[in-house]
């Protein structure tokens, strides 16, 4: 088992390009991974209040976890530092080739990217980027077949994306930048760099060894393996051709506005640019009275929803007394 194991976190949404990278790091005799192991979330969704729906009622989980924190000598630093030598402990048990780093590629790790950072000080995070519009075609493409199934994702593409560059912002100095189109424009200069940060050398024969890495799990990139054995620039311009009609074009332009000017900045990309790029996408009337369909009956759920939500809210403040979305008051 090794002793001097570090650990490496690729941080991405999905369908970013990041099983690639994971690939083409797993070529290196330095660094070995499983396909995608989620491990984590569970262990530190027990400090979180919302985001779990369970039998066991995961909010009176949480009250509980943050009662027994109390107990501790030094409260919920020593119980996030278990979980830390858990999880380094069972890393070290898959790392059969004794190698340097150990990484963890899990795209949902977005919903947890701070608390990762801060559960394992010291250690390696790589934050890869993609165009968003690519993203989102990436995602029809693989798992809707081209067809407009967006809403599925949601948690990803907002709540996951606002993560990703908190966490960015607030580690600037500790992490790793890298694009997704950089790395396939430029692939010895990005890696030699990402190469650099994490301390081992770089050898330009990973870029043709990489496609001999087989990532054993159901889960990953069941698309890309199979269709690219080496670094291609196809998916650059590919992404343009699914989101060539205007509804979609449309729909684009306002998740640019949600996301921020200043938050696409900050992940290395332009919205005029990106912008421009989705006005030369070819034009297209494929799928279009489905789109409209599916986005219409998307908003009328998003509304049939929040009015559930806000009765619920009132039954339980006026005849039950005890509402289950009250502000926790356990510090």
């Amino acid at each position: 088992m090794p002793t001097n194991q570090k650990l490496l976190f690729l941080f991405s949404l999905p369908r970013s390009g990041s099983t690639l990278l994971q690939r083409i790091l797993a070529a290196h005799n330095e660094i070995t991974t499983t396909s995608e192991p989620w491990i984590l979330l569970p262990y530190l969704y027990t400090l979180k209040k919302d985001g779990v729906y369970a039998n066991y009622n995961h909010i009176e989980l949480f009250k509980a976890v943050k009662d027994f924190c109390l107990e501790l000598p030094h409260g919920q630093d020593d119980y996030v530092q278990e979980i830390n030598g858990f999880v380094k402990r069972l890393y070290a048990k898959v790392n059969k080739k004794n190698a340097r780093y150990f990484l963890d590629k899990t795209p949902r790790y977005h919903l947890i990217a701070e608390e990762i950072i801060r559960t394992f000080p010291g250690e390696k995070f790589i934050f890869l980027w993609r165009n968003p519009f690519a993203i989102i075609a990436s995602m029809m493409d693989t798992w809707g077949k081209g067809k407009w199934n967006i809403p599925v994702y949601d948690v990803d593409l907002y709540t996951g994306l606002n993560n990703l560059i908190e966490a960015y912002k607030n580690n600037k100095d500790a992490v790793f930048p890298i694009r997704y189109e950089d790395i396939l424009r430029n692939p010895d200069d990005e890696l030699k760099k990402l190469f650099n940060y994490l301390d081992v050398p770089f050898y330009p024969e990973l870029l043709h060894h990489f496609n001999k890495i087989q990532l054993k799990g159901r889960l990953g990139d069941p698309k890309g393996i199979k269709q690219y054995h080496s670094i291609s620039r196809v998916p650059l311009e590919k992404w343009k051709h699914t989101m060539g009609n205007p509804v979609r074009k449309m729909w684009c332009r306002r998740y640019l506005k949600t996301i921020g000017h200043k938050n696409i900045l900050a992940i290395g990309y332009h919205p005029d640019m990106l912008l421009s790029e989705l006005k030369s996408s070819p034009f297209s009337l494929r799928f279009i009275i489905s789109d409209m369909l599916l986005i219409a009956l998307d908003r009328i759920h998003n509304v049939i929803s929040v009015t559930e939500r806000f009765i619920i809210k009132l039954k339980y403040k006026f005849f039950l007394g005890n509402n289950p979305w009250e502000k926790d008051t356990v510090s």
